[in-house]
């Protein structure tokens, strides 16, 4: 395949990650699957996008995740404004939901 043409996204994987059944499930498949470091990333990805969404300032985010400030205005771009879908939004609203009840 040549370089300039996009690969086309396989959907398997994300079938694969809908039909985990449990937690434990989910987290013995995302070990299988990544490295150590690529779930950190995801990990600490996440968790600044919910400390983004809660208003916290870098500093805070920073000394909470981790995260570089590169990190986090890269998360606050790329997933928080950037997102063609917003699904990364809807899905910690979703889950800050379910905490509350």
């Amino acid at each position: 395949m040549a370089k300039n043409m996009k690969q086309e996204r396989s959907m398997a994987l994300y079938e694969a990650i809908l039909s985990i059944k449990d937690l434990d499930e989910c987290c013995q498949f995302f070990d299988d699957l990544c490295t150590p470091t690529e779930l950190r990333s995801m990990e600490q990805r996440y968790d600044v996008a919910a400390a983004l969404m809660e208003d916290q300032v870098y500093m805070e985010i920073q000394e909470k995740t981790g995260a570089s400030s590169a990190t986090i205005s890269r998360v606050r771009r790329n997933i928080l404004e950037n997102s063609k879908s917003g699904a990364m939004r809807e899905v910690i609203t979703r889950l800050g939901k379910k905490e509350e009840s």
